[in-house]
């Protein structure tokens, strides 16, 4: 009996991630559901169930894999981060700016309205002001999406995530000065953190098209060479305690500006992208435990209402003046709805570098409660507004399965 429960739990990560796996391509097939939103709809029932069964050194090891899987999408993201455009087009950087910073002041003041004392409410703000690179990219490779709106929702999901990630460390630095009154600390969690990650980022940047010359990899084996690159790179930021949100977008974006070639065919990073995707959405969400999600229900959802509401809105106030339709803007600010899995792994990080401040924050209650929500919710919305946009190649690839089907048939 103890041999076949050993068995039972050696066994419990991997058969839950194939099954989660099977029900993602299931669905996708057959409803049209995002394979990430059952990924992680799959991940919280699995968490939940095993919760105090399984030993957590496995949670450990599946954390470091996952953030890998973060880092290689941080860094696909980075890439496609154009700075030409927005300096051509400043009223992008405004509308960046404006989203995010009204973002963290409605979601300030209304969990301050709703009793939230003032360093959660700073917490929970400077982490609604993000959208989740992962989630969104994710529909984008997914869906073949391509165009104004799919284009306008990266740049300002990257934009808003160094943003969240600047005010987030700030706020958790001068959190750990109220607790302990350690100067020092507070710094190298705030503000430190933050220039040693991009400065690490940059110089891996710059070191990779040396690499590609001395090796001649400059057209070949890109994939391998950008994929060893960034798990070396999320390895260091992890051995760390650096930022490897911060890091790995730095890495894409010097990368792209020396003019290091990614081709088409090498967006996701293939299988393994794929590979990592899965485990990465499952096990965010097996993170999100059920009491709190259901305590913050409904303050979580009336602050991801006022998220949502703030970031349409400025989107489509700035649309006309920044060369879209008003439609269009509309779109972009439903596309950047993503949130969970940059939220998780952003606490996680923190939590890992000796920050125990959630520990004892209980009002963030109401972040599980966003963060199990838009989990499921986010992708199904960012594959409408890419829909809705016209930007979406689902139609034209669900074509093509149908007849690859056929001619498998005949």
């Amino acid at each position: 009996m103890s041999e076949l429960l050993s068995l039972t739990h050696a066994l419990a990560w991997p058969l839950a991630l194939t099954l989660a796996w099977m029900a993602g391509e299931l669905l996708y097939r057959w409803a049209n559901v995002p394979r990430i939103a059952i990924y992680g709809l799959c991940g919280f029932v699995f968490g939940n169930l095993s919760s105090g069964y399984l030993p957590p050194a496995q949670a450990d090891n599946f954390m470091m894999l996952a953030n890998l899987g973060f880092g290689l999408m941080l860094f696909e993201l980075g890439y496609r981060i154009n700075l030409r455009w927005l300096r051509t087009n400043p009223w992008l950087l405004v509308t960046s700016l404006l989203e995010a910073g009204l973002t963290w002041a409605a979601v300030y003041f209304v969990s301050r309205t709703c009793g939230i004392g003032a360093l959660p409410a700073s917490l929970l703000a400077a982490l609604a002001m993000a959208s989740s690179p992962a989630g969104l990219l994710r529909i984008v490779n997914e869906q073949g999406g391509g165009g104004q709106v799919t284009e306008r929702a990266m740049h300002l999901t990257a934009l808003n995530c160094v943003l969240a990630v600047f005010v987030f460390n700030v706020t958790v630095g001068f959190g750990v000065f109220q607790t302990s009154g350690d100067v020092v600390h507070a710094s190298w969690t705030g503000l430190v953190v933050l220039a040693a990650s991009s400065g690490l980022g940059a110089a891996l940047g710059y070191l990779l098209p040396l690499w590609q010359r001395i090796a001649g990899h400059a057209r070949s084996n890109s994939t391998l060479t950008f994929a060893v690159f960034v798990f070396l790179l999320v390895a260091i930021t992890h051995v760390l305690k650096l930022s490897p949100v911060l890091a790995a977008l730095t890495f894409g974006l010097v990368a792209r500006h020396r003019r290091v070639t990614l081709s088409p065919a090498q967006r996701n990073f293939g299988a393994l992208g794929d590979l990592l995707t899965v485990l990465l959405f499952f096990f965010v969400a097996t993170t999100i435990a059920w009491q709190p999600t259901a305590e913050g229900l409904m303050l979580g959802l009336l602050l991801l209402l006022v998220r949502a509401l703030v970031k349409v809105a400025v989107c489509t106030a700035t649309a006309r003046v920044s060369g879209i339709s008003a439609r269009k803007g509309a779109l972009t600010g439903v596309a950047i709805m993503p949130l969970t899995v940059f939220a998780i792994i952003l606490i996680e990080q923190t939590r890992r570098s000796g920050v125990d401040l959630f520990d004892t924050l209980t009002p963030l209650a109401p972040l599980a409660a966003m963060a199990m929500i838009l989990e499921v919710l986010a992708p199904i919305l960012t594959q409408i507004a890419l829909t809705g946009a016209r930007e979406s190649g689902f139609a034209k690839n669900k074509t093509v399965e149908k007849k690859e089907d056929q001619d498998a048939a005949a």
